[in-house]
């Protein structure tokens, strides 16, 4: 005797419903109402994934039969639902009504470059030898023969495993583990069948010749982007690998936007009567620089030189200013 039917009622099946005949009914259910296929429905797909995910489980099923869903709340269960979603793909192995442009993706890459202020000023290329996971080409990223490779039964390829431990009476605990028998990977592979060059891990280490270009008035901490030179995945969107650039300090100039700024230390005599210097660009040009006669500089006194700074980023062939 059932305290409560609401799980089965979300279902559509009698308390003394089988193993097979919930399936069934989950399995229509969900079908019917997946949130891909039935805008309107995710409320009660949510409902029946919970209903499915308590009466497939013999021993959430048998508490709930005796206490109702207090009983599943009061266990610690509550809040130890899966997604919805996550109930589904486990069920079906994979989102029938996914398209390829909502797979999951690969982790993106990020990788510092440390730049001189030449190379921002001057623009440069620069070439690097990743190293990355690629899928296999020998099996396509399948791990073995053709045919070979079968679902994991202890996790219904999943690539987890959850226990239901009883604490007391009305009181269980939830526990989600990797899958031991097949890795996490949610596939199982005989020994003789396995990939002899990935040896079943789907993808192999390569070593991808990449170049970025940098382009002159970028700026400290600007990232080039490189889509899809990431980590690759079967099943998964490859994310970008993420080149961020540092710039190095310059003995002589400091960037100040696209400003150029440098100290210059003179005597008390090019103070009072003038002086005359030359300055080395950051393009190895040189510059002349120089005061009128019987001027005076004042200690702190800055001379800025139009269009001798850094490059701008939106028109290269305007500088800014070079602060002396």
């Amino acid at each position: 005797m059932v305290v409560e039917t609401k799980y089965y009622d979300a279902l559509g099946v009698q308390p003394d419903a089988s193993p097979d005949e919930l399936k069934k009914a989950y399995k229509k259910m969900a079908l019917k109402y997946h949130p891909d296929k039935n805008p309107n429905g995710a409320e009660k797909f949510k409902s029946i994934s919970q209903a499915y995910e308590v009466l497939s489980d013999s021993t959430k099923r048998s508490l709930y039969d005796q206490g109702g869903e207090q009983a599943i709340k009061q266990g610690g269960i509550d809040a130890g639902f899966h997604d919805p979603s996550d109930v589904f793909q486990m069920f079906f192995g994979g989102n029938p009504f996914q398209t390829s442009n909502r797979k999951r993706c690969t982790e993106d890459r990020i990788q510092k470059v440390e730049v001189s202020l030449q190379e921002f000023y001057n623009g440069s290329t620069r070439e690097f030898k990743v190293s990355r996971r690629v899928i296999c080409k020998e099996c396509n990223g399948v791990g073995g023969k053709s045919g070979a490779v079968d679902q994991c039964i202890m996790c219904k390829g999943t690539g987890k495993r959850v226990q239901i431990v009883q604490l007391g009476p009305g009181m269980i605990q939830q526990l989600c583990s990797t899958c031991n028998n097949c890795a996490g990977t949610g596939q199982l592979i005989r020994e003789q069948d396995k990939c002899k060059t990935c040896h079943a891990q789907k993808v192999v280490q390569e070593k991808t010749l990449v170049r970025i270009e940098i382009l002159k008035g970028s700026r400290n901490k600007q990232q080039i982007v490189k889509t899809g030179y990431s980590d690759q995945s079967p099943s998964c969107e490859t994310g970008d690998l993420v080149f961020v650039l540092i710039e190095k300090p310059h003995p002589i100039f400091t960037r100040r936007g696209d400003d150029l700024i440098m100290s210059m230390n003179i005597n008390l005599r090019e103070a009072l009567t003038g002086m005359s210097r030359t300055i080395q660009t950051l393009d190895d040009r040189i510059l002349h620089i120089q005061t009128k006669p019987g001027e005076v500089i004042a200690p702190g006194v800055a001379k800025s030189i139009y269009n001798e700074g850094m490059p701008r980023k939106s028109n290269s062939f305007e500088k800014g200013l070079m602060i002396v």
